[in-house]
């Protein structure tokens, strides 16, 4: 084995590798298109692309959009679900709000993930202390089992009312289950928290999805040599042994953006930043998160593909505009996104057949992105391709092809100028003080508009930005996540009751650890808690919560409740759940990007076509052999083999001596 660690992250367009040797100090970088159809062929051309054969790879730490792109495609298997009786229609039922407040041409919301005739009730009932108060007999257990049996489903969900309180019944049934069901995923071992529309959806998914994941892992497993670990970035932030995932593959969801956050805070920690958003623009979306004092916002209510769940995600907002966004007039209006023209047939520039005007395509209009450019020997962008597909909208609209590839832009840029605000108003925060860390294939070409148009001043294109996620994943340490529902009044505090759970979360957790090679010592252990006033509906997630000393517990939660609302009381509260974390802490060593060479850094310049400029002849630098600390006043283009950074005219750029890129942004 020759020691190499490889990232691969598969996003919706493009499949990115970075590959480190710590031995050598060497890294490489790769991209190639994404196979919807053979992810496992996209996993082997992206080790290729950076010159390896698998037998050379040590380690394999792998993040991918299979999972949400299944559940927000609807490509999920059919299942049946076993609750209580009675609570058979709670996933019909929902939270009782409709999507589209004003369409009402539009359904309220979605149908339920299991239909009626697929939704079994069973005889049984546990109390919200966890006491049996209708014990399951066996009678019942046989007749649900020969129900679901005739349902012919391959995967069943089994989530009992407070089944997270006490899961006797829950595992009665999963044993029983088994014997003639492939697939059992119970609700206390999925989601093992409160609110059962939120828990039942999230048991329904991972049973919907289970099989393809586990199918995946073994493709994977029969072709990954002997000798070559394989882990996977899971979306609580981390990695996760195949084992973990093989039970719980709904940790897929989102594991890309969530690598890409990752790498954030490590970027963050050298350069010193405490507040960031990072805003990673793909093929497909833009996922905007952000970081405070080196952690990442993580939530546990969270919408996939439309549906609520509740499981602990880093909490990354996205949005329907990538570079593939499809734009169209609707009614007159301008409109980008969610459609993707995807890596299939992609932009019309890449010239692989699409025929509709993306936001790559405007790019390609407005000069920012290299005429006649060649992407990984794969693909040949076309300036004539994309003005043909864009020249329709600007005779529609009556303008030039350059102003309405401009306008193009600047929706999509108010798209994304919304999707920071959500993830930064709802903090509480002023997003105005962060820095905006842009990566991503089209990230750096949008950042300086959208951090103006924002307020932000202070944009960092990090190195290897192209391959960003990849970076995390190959930057990641294993970590575990878990969190569990105590409803434990501040007036009834019991400390050994909360002792105890904590001390069976942290086992849960160090389990699978230990099995994946991990020792107690080298893990550390952190613990949010997530808190409400009586009465109230949402919990404030309380960090490094003191759990064993109720007064500084309350002044913790006090300040941050303060901190969000601008106000606190010293009204009675309540517990409602704890998320434990255990992470290895020993650090992993990446190597680093290659050092600038100055040397023959100035490609020449071409014309690029700027709001309130117009055409203007604007330098092109290589962005690997730009010197260090050297400031360049825009407009100037940046570029390396995979992603292009757009400095426009009164911004200043400088590259730092550890390869990142730093933009100075000018007044709106």
């Amino acid at each position: 084995m020759s020691g190499w660690q490889l990232g691969i992250d598969i996003g919706g367009t493009f499949t990115d590798v970075v590959a480190s040797h710590p031995g050598t100090g060497e890294t490489r970088t790769g991209k190639v298109p994404s196979r919807a159809d053979d992810p496992i062929e996209a996993l082997i051309s992206a080790i290729g692309a950076v010159g390896l054969e698998w037998d050379e790879v040590a380690e394999l730490t792998h993040g991918t959009t299979m999972v949400t792109n299944a559940i927000v495609e609807n490509r999920i298997d059919e299942v049946a679900l076993v609750t209580t009786a009675g609570f058979g229609d709670t996933i019909a039922i929902g939270r009782v709000r409709r999507r589209y407040i004003y369409h009402l041409d539009r359904l309220p919301k979605e149908p339920p993930l299991v239909p009626a005739a697929r939704r079994f009730e069973v005889g049984e009932r546990v109390d919200h202390t966890g006491a049996v108060v209708e014990p399951l007999s066996e009678a019942e257990v046989a007749r649900v089992v020969a129900a679901v049996k005739g349902s012919g489903v391959r995967a069943v969900a089994v989530c009992l009312i407070h089944g997270y309180r006490n899961p006797v019944h829950e595992r009665q049934l999963g044993a029983a289950l088994r014997g003639v069901v492939e697939h059992v995923c119970l609700s206390h071992e999925i989601s093992p928290s409160i609110r059962e529309y939120e828990r039942s959806n999230t048991t329904i998914l991972s049973a919907s999805v289970i099989d393809r994941v586990r199918r995946y892992l073994a493709k994977i497993d029969a072709q990954k040599p002997d000798g070559s670990s394989l882990t996977f970035f899971h979306s609580s932030g981390g990695m996760a042994a195949t084992s973990v995932i093989a039970e719980q593959p709904l940790l897929l969801a989102m594991s890309g953006p969530a690598a890409g956050v990752g790498a954030s805070v490590t970027t963050m920690a050298a350069l010193g930043i405490d507040k960031a958003l990072t805003f990673d623009m793909g093929g497909t979306t833009t996922d905007c998160c952000l970081v405070l004092d080196g952690k990442a916002e993580v939530s546990s209510d969270r919408e996939l593909g439309s549906r609520r769940i509740r499981m602990p995600m880093v909490s990354v907002h996205s949005i329907g505009a990538g570079g593939g966004s499809i734009a169209r007039l609707a009614q007159g209006v301008m409109q980008v996104g969610p459609r993707s023209a995807g890596s299939q047939p992609g932009p019309a520039c890449y010239q692989l057949g699409g025929t509709e005007a993306t936001i790559s395509d405007a790019n390609m209009v407005l000069g920012y992105l290299a005429p006649d450019k060649t992407l990984g020997n794969a693909i040949t962008l076309n300036r004539d391709a994309a003005v043909a597909v864009v020249a329709p909208i600007a005779e529609a609209i009556g303008v030039s092809v350059e102003e309405a590839a401009l306008g193009m832009l600047q929706v999509a840029n108010s798209n994304m100028v919304r999707a920071l605000n959500n993830v930064t108003v709802e903090r509480g925060i002023d997003g105005r003080e962060c820095t905006l860390i842009a990566f991503g294939g089209g990230g750096p070409m949008h950042a300086a508009e959208v951090a103006r148009h924002f307020g932000i001043r202070a944009v960092v294109c990090p190195a290897f930005s192209s391959s960003y996620s990849a970076l995390g994943c190959v930057a990641s340490r294993m970590s575990l996540s878990q969190q569990r529902t105590i409803n434990m009044p501040s007036a009834a505090w019991k400390a050994d009751e909360i002792a105890a759970i904590r001390a069976e979360l942290a086992e849960t957790l160090m389990a699978p650890m230990r099995a994946a090679g991990h020792d107690a010592a080298h893990c550390a252990l952190a613990e949010v808690a997530l808190i409400r006033y009586s009465g109230q509906s949402y919990d404030v997630p309380v960090p490094d919560a003191a759990l064993g000393d109720l007064g500084r517990l309350t002044a913790q939660f006090r300040a941050m409740h303060h901190t969000l609302f601008g106000f606190d009381t010293d009204e009675p509260w309540e517990l409602t759940a704890i998320r434990t974390t255990v992470e290895d802490t020993r650090p992993k060593t990446v190597a680093p990007a290659p050092q600038p060479s100055g040397e023959a850094y100035r490609r020449g310049a071409r014309p690029a076509y700027f709001a309130g400029t117009g055409w203007t002849e604007t330098a092109v630098l290589d962005r690997a052999k730009v010197p260090a600390e050297e400031t360049f006043a825009g407009p100037v283009i940046l570029e390396d083999a995979w992603s292009t950074i757009i400095v426009p005219p009164g911004d200043t750029a400088r590259a730092d001596a550890a390869g990142h890129v730093h933009i100075a942004v000018g007044e709106a």
